[in-house]
């Protein structure tokens, strides 16, 4: 389920690494002989958008020239300039750097070619509409961190249909580069003898120290509106409706007057949507894709409030569209009923009735409840461990507030809160772990010693299955990267073959 309205941009402090980052990276992996683990692989956007980057810095840009050569693809010196950048910017962020980072860089995209050739050889199912999805996807959290369509528009020197064609091969390519990784790593798994062994080869003074870190959850309900504030809303949706149809004002004046969607002020209501992009509300995408061009939908609700929906161009699965939201009125009466109604989950928790999980999945109006069982995730490892600085969102930062007076298994009274889109909600805190600071331990810390030896073994496999494969592929490198290790075990595996 997507957010709705479009959330505020954040500081961003590193502008040249904003633009290499930006748009179109890929969430991959960075092999090492020690673990796995994910960054940000550059692409021909990432290229772009260094080449841009340095201009606006006032720095002299090198011509560009082919480095290496994998079967059909080729890789430039500015994918390995943009890589270094990026990789750059994460050790600001305290990722290490590698200690050659340009053999990495070069590494990391010749392995990716050769995934995505594998890929194409199996023909592995990527399809066009998902790929458009995703494009569509990535253009929305774009605009969301420049800000607006125009700014990123000015930044990029880029039109939307630009960018959509642009990228829209290195969006490809990065889909099926994860599809064949995770075709080739999935079936790895680990025993607790291997999780042991893992953990022993580790001397003791060289065991990670952990701070203190907690498991968290929340069970949020968002206040019903009444049904008389429901139809105040309807009403004025239709009259606005009316009101165009009789040709006595503009949609898009209405838009910019009334609706409620802050992005209404940066894009004056109107979204390019793809009918497969999940990110969207689903009620409010069907009944976009119910309408022909030119025609203004009922008042359609969706998790945010409602909706009248023009559609403005259609072409293929994509359509562009232009909405009003109007957010029925939350008065004192919803909240407290609301209140009320958690007062009773909450007892229920308590008196051992039912578990917080069942709890989350039978009330909860988040849409990831189900899946995460209203637990919070960790943003760098994607676990339920967290430490208290990373509740820094202005959704979370109260949560730390209530953590002092919470033990371990407890769980909070219901408090009023505002969420990602500034709608007022009632959750309660759950406390389910506090660990005390301590240095690594398989009692405290198996399942994060099993899964980085998990990691370490796909990394051996896909190391074996890489040196399997390239020989099956015509590879060339320039002579300036033939002298990084994995670049010259991949050649000697082609030339031993041959």
């Amino acid at each position: 389920m997507g957010r709705w309205p479009t959330p505020k941009p954040k500081f961003l402090l590193n502008r040249l690494a904003v633009f290499v980052r930006l748009i179109f990276y890929w969430l991959f992996w960075y092999y090492s002989n020690v673990t796995m683990k994910k960054i940000l692989v550059s692409s021909l956007g990432a290229m772009l958008l260094f080449q841009v980057a340095v201009a606006q810095q006032g720095q002299k840009v090198v011509a560009d020239k082919i480095v290496a050569k994998v079967g059909d693809k080729i890789v430039l010196k500015s994918d390995i300039e943009s890589a270094l950048v990026d990789m750059q910017q994460q050790a600001l962020e305290g990722q290490p750097l590698p200690p050659n980072a340009s053999c990495s860089a070069i590494e990391q995209i010749i392995a990716q070619k050769i995934l995505v050739l594998q890929a194409e050889r199996d023909s592995l199912p990527i399809s066009e509409a998902d790929v458009d999805g995703r494009i569509e996807s990535q253009i929305r959290w774009a605009e969301q961190r420049y800000g607006s369509r125009e700014k990123m528009t000015e930044v990029t020197g880029y039109t939307i249909y630009q960018l959509r064609e642009r990228f829209r091969d290195a969006i490809k390519e990065s889909m099926l580069a994860k599809a064949m990784r995770d075709k080739v790593v999935n079936a790895v798994k680990v025993t607790p003898t291997e999780v042991k062994t893992s953990f022993e080869k580790i001397p003791a003074d060289s065991l990670p120290f952990y701070e203190s870190e907690l498991e968290i959850g929340q069970l949020m309900i968002l206040p019903k509106a009444s049904r008389e504030m429901d139809k105040y809303a309807i009403d004025r949706l239709l009259d606005f409706k009316s009101k165009v149809e009789k040709k006595e004002g503009e949609f898009s004046t209405y838009a910019s007057l009334y609706s409620e969607d802050p992005g209404v002020k940066e894009n004056g209501g109107t979204y390019t949507l793809n009918r497969n992009d999940k990110n969207w509300d689903p009620d409010f995408l069907a009944a976009s894709f119910r309408l022909k061009e030119g025609d203004m939908s009922s008042p359609v609700k969706s998790q945010f409030g409602y909706h009248l929906i023009k559609m403005i161009k259609r072409a293929g699965d994509n359509v562009v569209v232009q909405h009003i939201l109007i957010k029925p009125n939350i008065v004192t009466a919803d909240i407290t009923a609301a209140m009320n109604k958690l007062d009773t989950v909450r007892a229920n928790i308590i008196s051992g009735k039912m578990t917080f999980g069942e709890a989350v999945v039978k009330y909860s109006d988040e849409p990831m409840a189900k899946f995460n069982g209203g637990m919070l995730q960790n943003p760098q490892t994607g676990s339920t461990y967290i430490t208290v600085d990373q509740l820094n969102d202005p959704s979370t930062k109260d949560i730390v507030m209530m953590l002092d007076s919470l033990k371990p298994g407890g769980v909070s009274k219901p408090m009023l809160f505002d969420d990602e889109q500034g709608r007022k909600g009632i959750r309660l805190v759950y406390l389910k772990t506090r660990t005390q600071p301590h240095r690594e331990n398989l009692k405290d810390d198996y399942s994060r010693i099993q899964q980085r030896t998990l990691q370490e073994k796909q990394v051996v496999a896909l190391n074996k299955w890489l040196m399997d494969k390239i020989p099956t592929f015509y590879v060339h490198v320039e002579p300036e990267y033939t002298e990084c290790a994995n670049v010259s075990k991949w050649t000697a595996g082609a030339v031993a073959q041959k």
